[in-house]
């Protein structure tokens, strides 16, 4: 199996149109068309990790955070980013992140994290804002289907528990083929009148690219008429952060002990709150930016890391804060990776790196 294959798969669940700006999700080190050995998943990829593949003959690493974040100017060794690539590039081990765009869907990062929890009715904690647009065609009447499931095929016309969702219209086109043209019905400079079906689908902007080619691969013009209109609606099957709920209440001194167990931490940094807990949002890696989403979606309390000694004031009593650590946030993205590439390719040569990645010690 080519890398190529691994990477399309894993990109058709968290395009890379879904990482953010400052992101470099996707191939970073290698060849697509490369033949792969054994790959090796990873939270970071380090000197060790690569150090691993070099032993076990891998020549894939699959990491959630990307080793190259900035472009490099120069590869000369003199860091841990330019010795992983220069180790890398020598030894022909190709090098793939899966960062934001992972965390920006549902079933990504932050689901596996509310699973983890027993979280129970999840959602996007904030929805990708003006996320979506709108594409209205006109196709004659004996390919209204077959383009019309295309664009179902492609990505269109799904939200939430429902499909195939469009609105048709009936009416007629007018056009003249002028010299060269190779028209689908007309004659050379004659007006022609089609019957003709006015479809409209939604779709999430970033599945733009592949709804457009379904389009022109399966229109009969030879110049297919078709409009692009962006929307205000928000996207929420796409977006940053989860929120659900647990099966039951419980007291703040349950709660924590419940994340201490489940999310496998050595020490959670937390603002008290003399409420008991049931709604709960949660955000892999660094959330802060998230706190303000949580207060106002009613959770009782916020699972995430890296918050400053300030931002915990930021609480204000209305929900309470869970700071379980960065690396202990995302550990479970390994086991997540694993999981949907077995389940897709079930015969290919993929582990869980034995390296512990996490550059924090705890001393008690």
């Amino acid at each position: 199996m080519k890398i190529k294959e691994v990477v399309n798969y894993l990109e058709s669940l968290a395009p890379l149109a879904l990482q953010e700006s400052y992101d470099n999700s996707g191939l970073i080190v290698g060849n697509p068309d490369q033949e792969i050995t054994q790959a090796i998943i990873s939270l970071d990829c380090t000197e060790a990790v690569v150090d691993e593949a070099i032993q076990s003959g891998a020549n894939l690493i699959i990491s959630h955070h990307p080793i190259v974040f900035g472009g490099l100017k120069k590869i000369t060794g003199k860091n841990y980013v330019e010795r992983v690539v220069l180790k890398a590039i020598k030894n022909d081990i190709a090098l793939y992140a899966i960062h934001t765009n992972l965390d920006n869907i549902l079933g990504g990062v932050n689901s596996k994290i509310a699973d983890k929890m027993g979280l129970k009715n999840q959602s996007i904690l904030r929805p990708l804002q003006k996320g979506m647009e709108k594409l209205i065609t006109f196709v004659p009447r004996l390919h209204v289907e077959e383009v019309r499931n295309a664009l179902f095929e492609a990505g269109a016309g799904s939200f939430g528990d429902y499909d195939q969702c469009s609105y048709n219209s009936a009416g007629y086109g007018t056009f003249r083929a002028l010299e060269g043209a190779d028209p689908y019905v007309g004659e050379i400079g004659e007006q022609h009148r089609e019957e003709e079906t006015k479809i409209e689908v939604l779709y999430p902007k970033y599945k733009r690219r592949n709804v457009i080619l379904s389009l022109l691969e399966t229109h009969p013009y030879e110049v297919p008429a078709y409009d692009i209109i962006a929307l205000e609606n928000s996207q929420y099957e796409a977006g940053s952060g989860v929120i659900g709920e647990l099966p039951l209440a419980v007291s703040q001194e349950d709660f924590l002990s419940l994340v201490k167990t489940n999310l496998q931490t050595q020490m959670i940094r937390f603002t008290p709150f003399d409420k008991h807990i049931k709604r709960v949002a949660v955000c892999g890696g660094s959330g802060s930016f998230l706190l303000k989403d949580a207060i106002a979606s009613g959770a009782d309390a916020f699972i995430s890391a890296d918050f400053k000694y300030h931002e915990f004031f930021d609480a204000e009593n209305k929900l309470l804060i869970a700071d379980i650590g960065h690396f202990e946030s995302e550990q479970f993205t390994q086991q997540l990776l694993l999981e949907v590439i077995q389940k897709k390719f079930t015969t290919f040569a993929v582990r869980l790196t034995g390296i512990v990645t996490n550059p924090i010690n705890y001393y008690s």
